[in-house]
């Protein structure tokens, strides 16, 4: 990397991680509002979403990028693509905090790198070294230990894993800056997530009117909430490599499984410590595997090399 990307590298960075420690408190936030179904909770989200980064496009003049987006038909259907990834995440992730699987979600984002990786392998056709093999064996060999030993498949975690990969792998592919993806995103999805909340709100079901005044403040907030750690994210993904956005992704996992385990004290088995084990196991191999093939590639050949 050349002298002059190393600070557009290092802001990307920064952001990525900033972004990371907001992910990894997010089972704070969203305890708050356990009262609320999960699925409004998300259809609020969208809501609020798009009315913040439709006011910072408003004050930086973004219509622009975003009109030509609505044009370009290639944009209008990866965006909707990672949209759908994106909702199908937060929707897993809110009911799994809300429920009781703090722990659970938090395996699911450790398991995030080793996805990259399979991806790479399988969409990219990327060619995988013997350690990076040996890491996704090792958390293959976590996910079937909860699968026989706990008896069910750890569900959550693998749907996280599958959909927060996809959609790390979409943006980093996409042309669009982070604020007008963000908002082509939000845009498309908003007006099914403006008639389920009108349609909760007909039927009594919905939130507005009927929580408390905090709840309100905390539910319409989720726009910020939700903009701010995205826009820093995709921020990153496209100024620094893929390897590094997987090495800084262990930041929310471990704030989350901290909380799951010291604030909300959730149960954690020998079985389910074994099962974490192999997939540390496997993100350490992971690590040193990036670490060592960085290194490898800032080394200068010798003269005639």
């Amino acid at each position: 990397m050349s002298d002059r990307a190393t600070p557009a590298a290092g802001r990307g960075a920064l952001a990525a991680a900033v972004c990371y420690l907001c992910w990894g408190l997010f089972p704070l936030y969203w305890r708050q509002l356990k009262d609320v179904d999960a699925t409004e909770l998300i259809a609020h989200r969208h809501i609020w979403s798009l009315a913040f980064v439709l006011g910072l496009m408003a004050a930086g003049a973004g219509w622009g990028d975003l009109r030509a987006a609505l044009r370009s038909r290639p944009a209008l259907q990866w965006h909707a693509l990672s949209g759908v990834l994106l909702t199908v995440n937060w929707l897993v992730y809110v009911w799994g905090v809300n429920h009781g699987h703090v722990l659970e979600t938090s395996l699911g984002y450790f398991l995030v790198p080793l996805v990259n990786v399979a991806l790479g392998r399988l969409v990219l056709k990327e060619r995988l070294r013997p350690l990076q093999w040996t890491a996704i064996a090792c958390a293959a060999l976590g996910v079937t230990l909860l699968l026989v030993r706990v008896g069910r498949p750890p569900w959550i975690a693998l749907t996280l894993a599958a959909t927060f990969g996809a959609y790390g792998l979409l943006r980093k592919k996409s042309p669009l800056g982070p604020l007008t993806g963000l908002g082509l995103e939000t845009l498309l999805l908003a007006p099914f997530a403006l008639v389920f909340v009108l349609w909760q709100q007909h039927t009594g079901a919905g939130a507005l009117g009927r929580v408390s005044p905090t709840e309100h403040v905390l539910l319409i907030s989720a726009g910020v909430v939700t903009a701010v750690p995205l826009l820093l994210f995709a921020y990153g993904a496209r100024r620094i490599r893929l390897s590094t956005l997987g090495l800084l992704q262990y930041i929310a996992p471990t704030v989350q499984f901290a909380l799951g385990v010291w604030v909300f004290h959730e149960p954690f088995s020998p079985e389910r410590a074994a099962a974490f084990a192999f997939i540390w196991c496997g993100l350490t191999l992971y690590t040193a595997d990036n670490l060592w093939a960085q290194r490898r590639a800032r080394t200068p050949l010798p003269a005639g090399g």
